[in-house]
């Protein structure tokens, strides 16, 4: 068992927010509701077979439909929705259908949020427990690249940027 660490929460989030993050909003539904919730948890972990994970803090109104669904999509955001990130980073119920975001259902029946430069449709492949977070790894069964000449959004201690003109040249 770890020792009682030699800083507090905000000083370890103030550490890790110093890596830089694309943003996403990953997607599900249960029993006709639809859930959201941005994250800049994920990352690719395998090719083969394809999976990707995501980290939902239990307390989060997404966490339970994705278990017992278990399906979820995420949603890669460009440089342009800011607006949709903030509004998915906020608690509580929305007043009307995924914010009156523009989506549509895809494959595994999650919204695809328009405009996001990616979507990746997952079928929930394992769980695990990651302290106040289940870290819910998913395999890939569907992708569509929509905007392949699109600039993501990026989140880097505490806010939101972009890449360069010369991290592109």
């Amino acid at each position: 068992m770890a020792s009682t660490p030699a800083f507090d929460a905000r000083a370890f989030r103030d550490a890790v927010g110093r890596f830089a993050t694309g943003v996403t909003v990953v997607t599900t539904h249960e029993a006709g509701e639809l859930r959201a919730m941005t994250a800049n948890s994920f990352t690719s972990v395998s090719l083969d077979p394809p999976l990707v994970l995501v980290c939902v803090v239990k307390s989060a109104s997404i966490h339970e439909p994705i278990a017992s669904t278990r399906l979820f999509a995420v949603n890669i955001l460009g440089e342009d929705q800011e607006d949709v990130s903030g509004l998915f980073a906020r608690h509580g119920e929305l007043d009307e259908p995924m914010g009156g975001v523009p989506y549509h259902l895809g494959r595994i029946g999650a919204p695809l949020i328009q405009g996001a430069l990616c979507w990746i449709e997952c079928e929930l492949w394992q769980d695990y427990d990651g302290g106040d977070h289940t870290i819910y790894v998913g395999e890939v069964v569907e992708i569509h690249v929509e905007r392949a000449d699109g600039r993501p959004l990026l989140f880097y201690a505490g806010g939101y940027g972009s890449l360069g003109d010369s991290a592109t040249d």
